[in-house]
């Protein structure tokens, strides 16, 4: 089951408000704003793992994508952005 990032009613971004260990079943209750990268929709985060898992290389991942390179570096470019700016409202 993947974590639901937008409210379904109101497009906002949704926080976090309870954790627990599965462990000693602790519990931690709150109001938590997720990390930028957890904000990231699905593919977008695929994506950075994709980079992460390929040394970093754009080029490697235009490579596994069948992708021009100029094609995947413009899709690193708008993830960036969105990065930014997502960092910029915390």
């Amino acid at each position: 089951m993947k974590l639901p990032i937008v409210c379904p009613s109101c497009d906002n971004t949704l926080n976090v408000s309870q954790m627990k260990c599965p462990a000693c079943k602790t519990e931690v209750s709150g109001d938590y704003e997720l990390p930028v990268l957890l904000k990231l929709n699905r593919e977008e985060q695929d994506f950075v793992l994709n980079f992460f898992l390929s040394s970093g290389s754009i080029k490697e991942m235009a490579k596994q994508a069948g992708l021009s390179y100029p094609t995947m570096r413009n899709k690193m470019d708008d993830l960036i952005t969105k990065v930014e700016q997502l960092k910029n409202n915390l």
